[in-house]
């Protein structure tokens, strides 16, 4: 009995803590709202402008994301669908060929349908916001969140160039190595086209749009939930009193 309730709480940690990687990051917290179509609608700009040139979203049709966000046909077509390739009712294929990827990155990225559900919101929060300038880097970046990550930080021009900055307990001469046992921050050294909080509000958006792609019919089920329990309590009732009926005679 002690196996099987040990066996279940492991099953009901949130799989963003898993997702963590057991690194010790701290991430910080992000709650999505679904509801919020004004900042789905943002995130789903700043996805295909920014995102889609490498990552699909094999999953999701920009017809679905046009009905479910409240945004006309029209719309979607002339300022969302950038290759002729694709129509209103395709899938949300990236730009970037297979080929292409595994030459310029060693493997294809991979897609984000389902990353929200995978790391959790946190994670992915936390994740575009951690790029720090790192020469050594083949790109030039790192992450906070991802240390030694393939994937160039391309929300830069946006948010500014970030500098890691680790300060020692001890306060002794290797306060910026970035060794184990010392405190790290990221710092803002060369400011991009949004402030601090106008960035993070976008990196909000971003994510809200991808837990709802990872469940997009959330909120249908959300409001679905109610009506199916009063139908199961009145069916419910109803099979208990034709049950009684059935066992009048007999008892």
């Amino acid at each position: 009995m002690k196996k099987q309730l040990i066996a279940l709480l492991f099953l009901l940690v949130p799989t963003g803590v898993l997702a963590a990687g057991g690194e010790g990051v701290h991430l910080q917290h992000m709650s999505p709202d679904l509801a919020d179509k004004p900042s789905l609608q943002r995130g789903m700009k700043l996805y295909v402008n920014y995102c889609m040139g490498c990552h699909s979203l094999e999953y999701q049709r920009f017809s679905r994301a046009a009905e479910d966000l409240g945004m006309p046909e029209d719309l979607v077509v002339d300022n969302l669908i950038f290759s002729p390739e694709l129509g209103f009712n395709d899938q949300m294929h990236r730009a970037m060929s297979a080929a292409d990827a595994e030459t310029w990155f060693g493997q294809p990225p991979p897609d984000l349908t389902l990353e929200a559900r995978l790391r959790g919101t946190d994670w992915i929060y936390s994740y575009l916001l951690g790029f720090y300038r790192d020469p050594e880097r083949p790109t030039g970046v790192d992450n906070m969140v991802f240390p030694s990550v393939g994937m160039p930080n391309v929300l830069e021009p946006l948010q500014g160039v970030q500098e890691r900055v680790c300060a020692a307990e001890e306060g002794d001469a290797e306060a910026h190595s970035g060794e184990e046992g010392s405190s790290c921050n990221l710092e803002l050294v060369s400011p991009g086209q949004m402030t601090e909080e106008e960035f993070e509000e976008a990196v909000y958006d971003l994510t809200n749009f991808l837990a709802y792609v990872g469940e997009p019919s959330k909120l249908q089920a959300q409001a679905l939930a109610p009506k199916v329990l009063i139908f199961l309590f009145i069916f419910g009732v109803i099979a208990y009193l034709l049950k009684r009926e059935y066992w009048r005679d007999i008892h």
